[in-house]
């Protein structure tokens, strides 16, 4: 039996009365009927608001995300601003590999920069398990927002073995992934035990996120898209499984999500998790179909369009709306991040229409 004092389901299954578990946002995950079709956006924590620049001026990325304060305060900046049903916790993908020992920084208008990318099996060994201490700025961050966001959930993530492993092998962001499939193609043994070591070190940083008390996880696989199906299946399938299936016992709703992935999505159905983001690439109605009728789906409008007239956003928000139907479960989003030069009230503006067609919908329905 799991303690669980926020509202989520707790790892024996059941629910708790009140609280996220009973979220628009939670509901729609787990295929559930709800009020409205709930909207959160990724990166809504940051980027666009005034507000998360100002402190971000003077605070390195990584420092920023060390920081439970700031932490805090920078995933409920757009729960405040936005209206969203859900705030994602404010960190990075190399946040779980900088705590176990992999020499790292982000640079701004860059990413992160590895200083000695992987090369041999000794630089594989040197990735060390992680454990709660090693990141308990984490912990400390998601227990002080559990209390402060009340009945909405907070979503914990991590990269994807992956994406974490082409930055490691590549040594920082690449177009190309020529390095990482170099590695992939022609010394498969030292790509799996790297794709290995990293799956344990990202569950690890779920394990901690939850036990503290997120109510959902998103796994993000953001470069898995540069990949065939079969590929796909042979050097990257068995890595995101064993994360997300590592967690079929945590009772909080698994998300996977990658761009480009529309080859991709059946695969990407069968990881384990509980819904699939889709990009803005691909219809959702035709997702669903490829993902199958077990999941439910989040996206997926294009962030590009938010820099649009404002009727031309309206118009694809209701696509997206109806095309959901399809799904057994929609959860709105982006089909990928916010962009920085997007007006945030236009992503409020968003969160308002989503709620009022949706509700609307389900009224007539």
């Amino acid at each position: 039996m799991t303690t669980d004092t926020t509202g989520t389901v707790a790892r024996d299954g059941e629910s708790r009365p009140g609280g996220p578990a009973d979220s628009p946002f939670i509901r729609a995950c787990r295929r559930r009927p709800g009020p409205h079709t709930p909207v959160w956006f990724m990166r809504q924590a940051g980027r666009s608001l005034p507000e998360y620049r100002e402190i971000r001026a003077t605070v390195p990325m990584l420092e920023s995300c060390r920081r439970p304060d700031l932490v805090t305060e920078i995933t409920l900046q757009p729960v405040r601003r936005h209206g969203v049903d859900a705030a994602i916790l404010f960190s990075d993908i190399v946040v779980p590999v900088a705590a176990a020992g992999v020499d790292l920084d982000i640079v701004p208008g860059t990413g992160p920069v590895v200083a000695e990318p992987i090369r041999s099996a000794a630089d594989v060994q040197r990735i060390r398990l992680i454990t709660r201490e090693d990141v308990s700025y984490v912990d400390e961050a998601v227990r002080q927002l559990v209390v402060e966001l009340g009945d909405t959930p907070l979503i914990g993530f991590a990269g994807a073995p992956f994406t974490l492993a082409s930055y490691l092998v590549e040594g920082g962001p690449s177009r190309t992934h020529a390095k990482t499939k170099a590695l992939m193609y022609g010394d498969p043994d030292l790509w799996h035990a790297l794709c290995g070591r990293l799956a344990e070190v990202t569950l690890a940083f779920l394990r901690v996120q939850i036990d503290a008390g997120v109510s959902a996880v998103q796994l993000f696989d953001s470069w898995a898209g540069a990949l065939s199906e079969a590929d796909y299946r042979r050097f990257v399938l068995p890595h995101s499984t064993a994360v997300l299936s590592g967690l079929e016992d945590a009772g909080v709703p698994r998300i996977h999500f990658g761009v480009g992935t529309a080859e991709l999505l059946g695969a990407m159905g069968e990881a384990g998790a509980d819904v699939v983001g889709v990009d803005w690439r691909t219809p959702l109605d035709v997702a669903t179909g490829r993902i199958g009728p077990d999941k439910a789906v989040q996206g997926n409008l294009d962030p590009t369009v938010l820099l649009a007239p404002w009727p031309v956003v309206e118009a694809e928000v209701r696509r997206i709306l109806e095309q959901g139907k399809a799904a057994p479960g929609h959860v709105f989003n982006l089909g990928h991040g916010v962009l920085p030069e997007t007006d945030p009230e236009v992503l409020t503006r968003v969160v308002a229409l989503v709620h009022e067609v949706s509700s609307r919908r389900a009224d007539q329905g």
